[in-house]
């Protein structure tokens, strides 16, 4: 199988959670890896460079470079392709929470597909007719709808996307296709399950536990808490997303998954019990504060992926053992209270300001 070389990756949306956790993995546990990523990013609410203030202490101006743009900002986002050579498109940016979505989705619409479009023309133009480059859209297992009780989505499983979030995924999916089968413009796409790890911003259900556990908040459950979801650890996701980018043709599809369903209710009591032994709290008041809500418009009752494609052509495999990787993310948020605090006060938006609007 031949492999791709990378030399200069532009990351999208690489301040938020899988992004930064991308450009990590490449740069500090990738020995394969010894190009350049320019991370380009708009620093939205989700956006926060505290997550990568390692890495732009270690590698800034030498293998990691920091552009502050929208991926709709045309003539300011080709300037970067032309000055960094790039070669590489890893898609991340993205809106990406369904409650929000379903609150506004106007920015979803503009984001997710006129951005994603704007972000294909820009390649498309710069890039011309070389094929030693290559476009990467990262996707998620929402486009394909909800599940009966028994199947998983395969590559080829039907789009049926139930929320403004993920019609926007949907669309965005179809436009990277497109241009693929039109144009002949080397592209590849991924379809992940949910994610967990490190940095992942509070609204989502796994850090939004941990943080209401250790603050004494009510811990919130839409509907009954039966809703099955397929979690992956990110650096598994990452990991997978770097074995297509070196060894996938063009023009492939893969799902990546964890191949671990969990009911929401189930996983949310099994974080309770490493909460609490990690943190010295009381299990059974953190039980007693577990609260169902009004269920989620549209809310998908469950999601599962068949990511054998991505195993049998790639040889790519799972690594994190799921409640070993809760383990590792519980530790984490505990290690870092000024990051949370940060995130939970806004003050992280007053240093952006400072730091890069004011600029």
């Amino acid at each position: 199988m031949q492999q791709r070389s990378l030399k200069n990756v532009l990351v999208s949306g690489g301040m938020g959670f899988i992004g930064s956790n991308f450009i990590r993995f490449m740069l500090k546990n990738n020995p394969d890896f010894s190009g350049r990523i320019v991370n380009l990013d708009v620093l939205t609410y989700a956006g926060n460079p505290a997550n990568l203030a390692d890495i732009d202490a270690a590698y800034q101006g030498s293998r990691y470079f920091f552009e502050q743009a929208g991926i709709g900002d045309r003539q300011i986002v080709e300037n970067i392709f032309k000055k960094y050579e790039i070669d590489t498109v890893v898609h991340f940016a993205a809106e990406s929470h369904v409650d929000r979505s379903i609150l506004g989705p106007e920015g979803f619409i503009r984001s997710n597909i006129i951005g994603t479009y704007t972000l294909l023309e820009i390649a498309r133009d710069c890039w011309a007719s070389r094929r030693d480059v290559l476009f990467h859209h990262i996707s998620t297992d929402e486009v394909y709808g909800s599940l009966g009780s028994e199947g998983r989505f395969t590559e080829t499983s039907p789009y049926d996307p139930r929320s403004p979030y993920s019609a926007s995924k949907a669309s965005s999916d179809h436009l990277v296709m497109a241009w693929g089968s039109t144009y002949g413009f080397p592209v590849t796409l991924s379809n992940c399950s949910n994610n967990y790890g490190p940095c992942q911003f509070p609204e989502k259900l796994i850090p939004l536990s941990i943080l209401n556990m250790i603050e004494g908040k009510p811990l919130p459950v839409y509907g009954d808490g039966k809703n099955i979801r397929d979690w992956i650890h990110v650096d598994d996701h990452n990991r997978a997303v770097w074995t297509i980018l070196t060894k996938s043709p063009a023009g492939e599809k893969y799902n990546i998954g964890g191949e671990n369903e969990w009911e929401n209710i189930r996983l949310l009591h099994t974080l309770i019990d490493i909460t609490a032994r990690k943190a010295g709290l009381d299990t059974e008041k953190l039980r007693a504060s577990v609260t169902f809500v009004k269920d989620r418009p549209g809310h998908d009752r469950r999601y599962a992926i068949d990511c054998s494609k991505i195993k049998k052509q790639l040889g790519w495999n799972q690594a994190v053992p799921f409640e070993e990787g809760l383990g590792r993310t519980v530790d984490w948020y505990l290690a870092n209270p000024a990051w949370i605090s940060a995130v939970r006060s806004g003050e992280y938006r007053n240093w952006i300001k400072r730091n890069y609007e004011e600029r």
